[in-house]
């Protein structure tokens, strides 16, 4: 069972970009690439990019359904679009059950909730990949 505290590691931003990028196997370049189409957005420190060991985790499984599966990035974006935000970002059954965006699935969490999905710092959406890639292609 995981601790309150390793589930707050997993979310903390420690790689810097070229740590990220080797403990993925993929070029910097390609971490920016992959930014710049919505499918991750790190964490900044003085204007440079930090990921946390979810986005590590996101990103090998962003690198296997392209060179693996051989899905393309609009492919990925498609995807997301389809899938319910609980099970990617893996919410607990308590917190889904109060959820409007699960009890309600004829919309968007992000615009039928603002507060149940936030986190502490309240950038909880604007981490999601769903939204990111939704709203990166309006």
């Amino acid at each position: 069972m995981k601790s309150s505290s390793d589930e707050g590691r997993a979310d903390r931003p420690l790689y810097p970009i070229g740590v990220a990028a080797e403990l993925i196997g993929i070029t910097e370049q390609t971490l920016r690439l992959y930014e710049k189409h919505g499918l991750i957005k790190p964490a900044r420190r003085n204007k440079r990019r930090h990921y946390s060991d979810n986005d590590i985790k996101w990103l090998t499984c962003v690198r296997d359904l392209i060179h693996t599966k051989k899905i393309s990035i609009e492919g990925i974006k498609k995807l997301l679009g389809y899938a319910p935000c609980w099970e990617i970002t893996g919410c607990r059954e308590g917190k889904k059950s109060i959820c409007t965006a699960h009890v309600n699935k004829s919309r968007p969490c992000w615009e039928l909730n603002k507060t149940i999905c936030n986190d502490k710092s309240g950038e909880r959406c604007n981490k999601c990949i769903i939204y990111l890639a939704r709203h990166k292609q309006s």
